[in-house]
């Protein structure tokens, strides 16, 4: 860590209280937050890590009325849901907060009234549709029309889920009140606007600087880049609601606060409760008041706008007034999705897994160690089942767990049970020892640069060469060939035992707690150092704990259960083959395509035309641009950095002017939904497709 800093702030994106949390948002924002704390933590360094309930907003009071409860008691429910399924899941959190207690209201009607009382909150008059029958302004999950852009006919009032687009509401055809089914009118009302484009151009100095300084992702800067390429615009900050934060001004006494707004905030009231619970309620200054605070804002990848962008916003704006200064994000490690069997997690296809089902059928460690493995750090990934029994069969128990058990165990038998004395050093043992002591700051470098799966597989890795230590050694024939040489194997095994339960703790707490129990340590795990995990620590003769099973293997049956749980929850429906396929053609006709990989460097509408994108890729050494008819489809920041298929071989093609060296490849299916063929392993450019 950058020796300015010397206390962190961690922050995970407040989850929705309007469900349960699933897989996909542990691999998104909170598995790599508590690796990280945790590992920050064994490093001695002052951290506090901080996360809440998001308890506004209208899909919450949308839900209240299906159900004919208050908004009140949905967010209860799912808070406490929620919580105690972080509990079971390991979660570390310093503290768990809610957006829907007093202090909350009390930061953010604060921040408003600042913002308010310098004037750079702006006043408009803006036209919102009105349901007459209900009488009143409908936000935009109340209301549902046709997208002007792709013609689908359920769109927002905020977005075409089909295609993307934006929308205003009173874009939408056809429009209707989700509440009663009428159609709305068109009716004036006046709100409050943040002007996020006067904070542009220091927005992006902040982001290169920051970047520069911490090396922000890749996937994070590009969309990043594609809203200032549009520029940013006025971002409404209250709305015509019932439930959410009050706004504390005169004439705006039944409008609340826009959840994006609120929401943010609940990261400071979070901190704010926390340092009430320490007795020291002035603490959280320290970590959101210090420039010598590092602050790190783990969110998924559809949280970046408010964290990258809007939230760094709204701190400049209080920090311009001369008040006390905020810290803004260091760095804003935002991770992709995870997709669950192939298909993308969908509540309302009823498509996943709830991480609180999940438990009731397996502990929460192997899961933790699944995950790390396959975080989508750069591009989505996937959970199977399979991979996830295989992963804590093969590699939690068959490596892991055989190497402690089998080093315990021979200790038990041959050695009393305690820990043997370090003998004279040969080679193999030099160069166990060796590596032993560079893997804990190695696998600490990976952690510092947010690199959570490169880390985690170094952690398996010296349970490997350990388990390679030990059969070289052959310590059941040295016991009896030579004692003192197979009393230094134990030894130097049982010191990466040590190390093991120390390295892995940030992924698997409860299985590094089993073998921190049975190497019989009096002091915490939590309170050992990081550092520590490189260096031989444990006295000769030590007494040990009997050896017990570490990780138990994931049955088939316990696959198959779970499976069936799923059963009632089908997977998205598979598009049928409706169409004629064509006649048959010769190998070699088909040998005539070269199809290639690219990678989009940039994407634009083509002007004056609905239909069509420019694309500039990346084939090999060769920069093309290919014009496609997407648009429809795709906005064009939903492309650049994906890795294509194209036909590299086509004849040159003019389309509305624009010349298109190429073709890229895309399925769609008989309702015309379209969706581009993308690579999710990170091949090179240029690669041949077969």
């Amino acid at each position: 860590m950058n020796s300015k800093f010397k206390r962190i702030l961690v922050t995970a994106a407040l989850p929705y209280a309007n469900g349960v949390i699933h897989l996909g948002h542990l691999a998104g924002a909170y598995l790599p937050a508590d690796i990280y704390a945790r590992y920050q933590r064994l490093k001695k360094r002052d951290i506090v890590f901080i996360c809440g309930s998001d308890e506004h907003g209208v899909a919450i009071t949308v839900t209240a009325e299906k159900e004919k409860i208050t908004p009140k008691a949905v967010v209860d429910r799912y808070h406490a849901l929620n919580k105690t399924a972080f509990e079971n899941f390991g979660m570390s959190f310093d503290n768990y907060s809610r957006t829907s207690l007093p202090l909350h209201y009390e930061v953010t009607q604060e921040f408003f009234r600042e913002l308010h009382r310098r004037k750079i909150l702006r006043e408009k008059e803006e036209k919102q549709l009105y349901c007459e029958k209900d009488k009143m302004f409908l936000a935009d999950r109340y209301v549902e029309g046709t997208c002007p852009n792709c013609k689908y006919t359920q769109a927002r009032g905020d977005q075409c889920e089909n295609c993307g687009t934006w929308l205003n509401q009173v874009e939408l055809i056809d429009p209707k009140c989700k509440i009663c089914g009428a159609m709305p009118i068109v009716k004036a009302t006046s709100h409050w606007y943040f002007p996020l484009g006067e904070f542009q151009t220091r927005l992006q100095s902040y982001i290169a600087e920051r970047s520069k300084r911490d090396g922000w992702k890749e996937n994070v800067l590009r969309y990043c880049e594609s809203w200032f390429k549009e520029g940013l615009q006025d971002r409404a900050v209250t709305r015509d609601l019932s439930w959410g934060v009050p706004v504390p001004v005169a004439g705006y006494e039944k409008k609340v606060i826009y959840v994006w707004f609120d929401a943010v905030l609940g990261y400071i009231s979070s901190t704010k409760e926390w340092a009430a619970r320490q007795g020291n309620p002035a603490a959280w200054k320290n970590y959101w008041q210090q420039e010598d605070t590092k602050y790190v804002a783990f969110i998924g990848k559809d949280n970046v706008v408010f964290h990258c962008i809007v939230f760094p916003a709204m701190l400049m704006g209080w920090n311009d007034g001369g008040k006390e200064q905020y810290v803004l994000p260091e760095n804003v490690p935002a991770n992709e999705f995870l997709n669950f069997e192939g298909q993308k997690f969908s509540k309302s296809r009823g498509w996943g897994i709830d991480l609180q089902d999940f438990l009731r059928f397996f502990p929460a460690d192997p899961l933790r160690y699944t995950l790390a493995f396959n975080l989508p750090e750069s591009r989505d990934s996937d959970f199977y089942l399979k991979d996830f029994q295989a992963r804590a069969n093969n590699e939690l128990a068959d490596i892991l767990g055989n190497f402690v058990n089998r080093t315990v165990a021979f200790t038990e038998k041959n050695f009393g049970g305690k820990v043997p004395k370090l003998g004279a050093l040969e080679k193999i043992d030099k160069e166990m020892i060796a590596f032993l002591k560079e893997t804990p700051a190695k696998i600490g470098d990976f952690y510092e640069r947010y690199k959570f799966r490169d880390g985690v597989v170094e952690s398996m890795n010296l349970a490997r060469a350990a388990n390679k230590y030990f059969n070289d050694s052959e310590p059941w024939k040295t016991s009896k060939s030579n004692p003192d040489q197979c009393a230094t194997t134990l030894h130097i095994c049982l010191q990466i035992v040590r190390s093991l339960a120390v390295v892995f703790q940030p992924v698997t707490p409860a299985i590094s707690e089993r073998m921190w129990k049975t190497l019989n340590i009096t002091t915490a795990l939590q309170e050992e150092s990081w550092d520590s995990a490189g260096t031989l620590k444990l006295t000769e003769s030590h007494i040990l704990n009997k050896p017990e099973i570490l990780v138990t293997k994931i049955e088939d049956k316990q696959i198959e259960d779970v499976i069936q749980a799923l059963s009632d929850a089908p997977a998205p429906q598979k598009l049928q083959q409706t169409t004629e396929i064509k006649p048959m053609i010769a190998l070699d006709d088909f040998k005539k395509i070269d199809l290639r990989l690219a990678r989009v460097i940039a994407a634009e509408k083509v002007p004056k035309s609905e239909k069509l994108l420019r694309l500039q890729v990346e084939i090999g050494s060769e920069k093309r641009q290919i014009v496609a008819g997407i648009a429809q489809h795709y906005q064009p920041e939903q492309l650049v950095g994906k890795l294509i298929v194209v036909v590299a071989n086509l004849q040159s093609a003019k389309l509305m002017g624009q010349e298109s060296q190429g073709m890229l490849l895309a399925a769609n299916d008989d309702n015309g939904k379209l969706s581009v063929v993308t690579i999710l392993d990170d091949l090179p450019t240029g690669s041949i497709v077969r």
